[in-house]
């Protein structure tokens, strides 16, 4: 699976950032199945810890029941792939045909995913105002995934600016950096507002909400790129786990999404080929209502509308009124134009 059907049809990614917990056979074990879900591609994300944080924040202490490390480093540093692993899941994702690519939240991890060459970028909420990642991650001239959580109009505008002025193959994803997200916060609102605002880029969702809905009313809003967190157990330890959607949840989640499209159809209001059975014992026909005469000037009295359809259809009767038959008419016969002069 490439990148290369980007904008043709809803492409939706699940997000299985740090859900492996650290686990590597877990890790294989969520492309696996977001494969089975149907999804166009998995994510993860990369962090060179040490790089990232302040020496104070690395080491302050991390008490929490979703730990996995005495300090907040080294619970990090716990849910970390190296290159090799990084290597080995890209090379597990092709096998099966599945699109892989992460998040970056540093340069160091910038160069480290740079070396795998993976087919797309994601920019995490928090750099949306880190103009110089941005750059960065905009010259490996890969399809870049902006997401816009926390972040005002101007800011999103600011940051497109700055990635566009260097790589166009640009993909602004509205989200609610919250987790979960409440209805309320959604604001899928917001999805009108780009699609006007970048009308050269691709629209999309990173989808917070803990359940499926948001994702066909982004697409009938103009979204057609679509992240969803990813989990195996939604009891497991992680922050993020709880609003995570497991295998049958990210099936339905894919499967509504694709639907929509589906459902969209054509503007071309017509009758379809579907409709013309179940409707020719519905509708209505003209009738003659009583045995009349060939001679007989049709009143409006004489005419009877009665199922099934495939005659002349109730509108047309004032094109009959006053006309004369041209032959003897039984009961129930439908009135044909060549019969009436």
């Amino acid at each position: 699976m490439t990148f290369e059907n980007l904008g043709k049809k809803p492409f939706v990614v699940a997000e299985i950032g740090h859900n492996h917990q650290g686990n590597f056979d877990q890790a294989l074990e969520l492309i696996k199945e977001a494969k089975n879900c149907g999804v166009d591609a998995v994510k993860f994300q990369k962090r060179d810890n040490k790089a990232l944080y302040t020496k104070a924040f690395y080491n302050s202490v991390y008490d929490h029941e979703n730990s996995f490390g005495e300090v907040y480093g080294t619970h990090r540093e716990f849910l970390e792939f190296d290159f090799e692993q990084y290597k080995d899941l890209k090379a597990f994702s092709d096998e099966i045909k599945i699109g892989f690519f992460a998040t970056p939240f540093d340069k160091p991890s910038v160069d480290l995913l740079a070396k795998l060459e993976l087919p797309a970028y994601k920019i995490a909420s928090a750099d949306l105002t880190n103009t110089p990642l941005q750059k960065e991650i905009a010259k490996l001239n890969k399809p870049v995934f902006l997401s816009t959580g926390g972040g005002s109009l101007d800011d999103v505008k600011r940051a497109v600016d700055n990635i566009s002025k260097i790589n166009d193959k640009l993909i602004v994803m509205h989200c609610t950096a919250s987790y979960p997200a409440s209805i309320k916060d959604m604001n899928l609102s917001v999805i009108s507002v780009f699609k006007k605002e970048f009308k050269k880029f691709g629209i999309g969702l990173s989808d917070h909400e803990n359940g499926i809905d948001a994702g066909p009313i982004a697409y009938m809003l103009g979204a057609r790129y679509f992240e969803k967190h990813f989990t195996l157990n939604r009891s497991n330890k992680g922050t993020d786990h709880s609003f995570s959607l497991e295998p049958q949840g990210l099936s339905r989640f894919v499967r509504n999404i694709r639907r929509i499209k589906d459902m969209m159809g054509s503007e071309n209001k017509k009758l379809l080929k579907s409709e013309e059975k179940p409707l020719f014992k519905m509708k209505k026909s003209i009738v003659i209502k009583k045995d009349l005469k060939a001679g007989h000037l049709l009143k409006y009295e004489d005419l009877s509308f009665k199922s099934p359809g495939g005659g002349l259809e109730p509108y047309m009767y004032e094109k009959l009124v006053g006309k004369k038959l041209l032959k003897d008419h039984k009961t129930d016969e439908l009135i044909l134009f060549e019969n009436i002069k």
